[in-house]
């Protein structure tokens, strides 16, 4: 005897009507709507998004649907709601207190398997690593490499070192509480920072400026006061043959590409995919690399 189907919720809602009521609901504010709607949808189901739309859109809506749509009406981030970040190759735990890994921060992984080529680097370091996102995708990218995290924020080396456990690189990826460079004494094949950036004055989404860290977020100075810390540090920290990457704001090229260069580095400008001025990369002299 076939099995009744199963009951709907007491609004009668299933998951497609429930999908279309919540991106009509996010299209004011967000420039995903329906992708939002969908990851809190697999989500509240406890399935991926591909798993939700190839069997799931005829199925009832889960109750708890409901407050994980109230929670993002209220501008609270997606990757927050659900606890996840895709980034590059590995998916990343997040929580308040630590910034969420954009997609454009990719781009220095993309530059820094450009820069190697064919070969790998083996010791990476990582300052301001937050989630952990840009060392652990590096040493996802190059499994027989180790790496340090920097970071000032205890909430931030608590999650990167999660991270790093949850991801079976525990071993390979060694966590610190600092001050940007000051006491790193190494030098590293590849440098990675995605600093603060953004100058104080500088408008955000609310998502954004009322959600993630500030610290994470605004910087001194136009937004160049941790360049002007970490910098003058590079070429000491740099192995010969070795790269530094350094994300910054599209409008920074310029000011950055100035402080890297008067640290006796040469910088060149790497685009996003959206052909915005997304990192410098900077590299010692002929005579260094030698």
């Amino acid at each position: 005897m076939t099995a009744p189907p199963p009951t709907p919720p007491a609004s009668g809602r299933g998951v497609r009507s429930a999908l279309a009521d919540a991106a009509r609901g996010f299209a004011d504010f967000s420039a995903t709507p329906r992708l939002d709607a969908e990851l809190l949808m697999a989500h509240a189901l406890g399935i991926t998004r591909e798993r939700m739309i190839l069997g799931h859109l005829d199925s009832p809506a889960p109750d708890g649907f409901a407050a994980l749509v109230t929670r993002r009406l209220a501008h609270e981030p997606i990757a927050y709601i659900t606890g996840t970040r895709d980034f590059w190759t590995v998916t990343l735990d997040v929580a308040p207190g630590v910034l969420i890994p954009r997609a454009d921060s990719e781009t220095l992984i993309e530059a820094a398997v450009e820069h190697f080529a064919a070969r790998a680097p083996a010791r990476l370091l990582d300052l301001g690593t937050g989630s952990g996102a840009l060392l652990l995708a590096a040493l996802d990218q190059w499994p027989g490499a180790t790496g340090v995290g920097v970071d000032s924020a205890d909430a931030a080396l608590a999650i990167a070192s999660a991270n790093a456990a949850r991801l079976g690189m525990a071993d390979r990826a060694t966590f610190v509480r600092g001050d940007w460079a000051t006491g790193i004494a190494d030098r590293f094949d590849l440098i990675l920072a995605n600093p603060p950036y953004i100058a104080a004055d500088e408008a955000l989404a609310a998502e954004v400026r009322d959600h993630e860290p500030a610290a994470a977020l605004f910087a001194a100075e136009g937004g160049l006061a941790a360049y002007r810390a970490f910098v003058p540090d590079l070429p000491r920290l740099l192995a010969p043959g070795g790269a530094a990457i350094l994300e910054i704001g599209w409008k920074q090229a310029d000011a950055v590409s100035a402080l890297v260069a008067a640290a006796g580095l040469s910088p060149t400008v790497r685009a996003d995919l959206g052909g915005r001025p997304r990192a410098i990369i900077a590299i010692g002299t002929a005579m260094d690399r030698s």
